[in-house]
């Protein structure tokens, strides 16, 4: 695993501790030599990870929208610093440039960018790990919400499983490196589903 591309708020939220282990994540990526890919702002969660592994000689690829660097929030400090003309480029760079995908706490912008990743894995456009680093129970009810899914057969049990969860950045870095992806084709679940209504 060379590198990993972590999904975290632009902004703080309501705890310290979700600023504290962005900065822990960031520390334990360049200690194992993982590079971070992420998404080139230098503020909130995003610049707090940056600014770990920057500042202790890791890796750092940031990958930001020209809308976005032109609002002077791009880490421009980084020697890697991609600046691409959509949201749609930045997140299919970033993809292309990881070996898996963690979300620390973040908001709409962060959701989005992990379920993209998640519903890639789920059709088979890739097989790399998608991880939720739950600090302080912050992904609880998002992961209540898709067992409820699960129970009402929109999403198969195993895809639902692919989520990789832990609320410590160590462990969760430990089982991205131990993880195998499903043999569920989603196709074919959907097909099976459709015969078992109709």
């Amino acid at each position: 695993m060379k590198r990993i591309c972590v999904f975290c708020g632009s902004g703080y939220g309501s705890r310290t501790e979700y600023m504290n282990t962005a900065r822990e994540l960031g520390i334990i990526l360049a200690k194992e030599k993982i590079g971070l890919v992420y998404g080139g702002a230098r503020v909130g969660l995003m610049g707090e990870i940056a600014k770990a592994v920057f500042g202790v000689g890791g890796e750092v690829i940031g990958v930001i929208s020209k809308d976005l660097a032109e609002r002077e929030v791009a880490f421009t400090d980084l020697a890697d610093l991609r600046i691409v003309d959509s949201l749609h480029e930045r997140k299919a760079l970033m993809a292309e440039l990881s070996d898996g995908f963690i979300a620390l706490p973040g908001g709409l912008g962060t959701i989005g960018e992990f379920f993209e990743m998640l519903t890639w894995a789920q059709l088979g456009i890739h097989t790399k790990p998608c991880g939720l680093l739950n600090v302080e129970g912050y992904y609880a009810r998002l992961l209540a919400f898709l067992d409820h899914t699960v129970d009402h057969k929109f999403v198969e049990h195993e895809h639902r499983n692919m989520i990789v969860i832990d609320d410590n950045p160590v462990q969760l870095i430990e089982k991205f490196k131990e993880y195998k992806p499903p043999k569920s084709d989603k196709a074919r679940w959907a097909i099976k589903m459709t015969k078992n209504v109709t």
